[in-house]
């Protein structure tokens, strides 16, 4: 990515993260954002994310202890995230991260969060979904706002209990896959 597509990126993401700001979400009866947050009412602002599809890693603390999400390690989360099939780089949703997050620290485990899909573009979310593949035609993954998801060593029924007893956003479970699907829309199940 070149200077001058960095920057666009950088104004677009952060052009996200002000509209973000506008829409607060009500987690656990408190409200929480892009902006600081009470950072002592949500675990620790870090996660191990495994691209599955590149063999990429990040360990990242995208957010401070008093709340403040760090700009630059988003930027690096939403590269790792991005869509394998275009290369497209979108924003991905803080409220998504903080939703694995909760159910990675409710488990009590450490270990690596490992994503399938985080962000799709629209061309290739056609494609799964001409293919018949788990996508919706409107994907919330095309906004940067879901993610697909194992955990090695957690049983998928029990990463999908863990976060249905969060009752925060939606919580798709695809037993054949042996993955979860966790996104920062409101609560459902399927």
């Amino acid at each position: 990515m070149d200077s001058a597509d960095r920057a666009k990126w950088a104004w677009t993401r952060r052009a996200f993260l002000q509209a973000s700001l506008v829409g607060t979400l009500l987690l656990s009866g408190r409200l929480v954002g892009p902006q600081p947050v009470q950072a002592r009412e949500l675990p620790e602002g870090r996660l191990t994310l495994v691209n599955a599809r590149t063999d990429e890693w990040l360990d990242v603390t995208y957010r401070d202890e008093a709340g403040r999400y760090d700009l630059e390690a988003l930027d690096d989360v939403n590269y790792l995230m991005r869509c394998h099939y275009s290369g497209e780089v979108g924003a991905i949703d803080v409220r998504v991260l903080e939703h694995v997050n909760l159910v990675q620290k409710k488990l009590g485990t450490k270990k690596d969060i490992h994503f399938i899909s985080g962000f799709r573009s629209p061309e290739y979310n056609a494609i799964l979904v001409r293919k018949g593949g788990h996508a919706a035609r409107n994907s919330l993954h095309m906004q940067g706002q879901a993610i697909d998801l194992l955990i090695p060593g957690v049983h998928p029924k029990k990463l999908r209990q863990t976060a249905l007893e969060l009752r925060f956003g939606g919580v798709g479970f695809y037993q054949r896959s042996r993955f979860i699907h966790l996104d920062s829309g409101p609560f459902r199940f399927w």
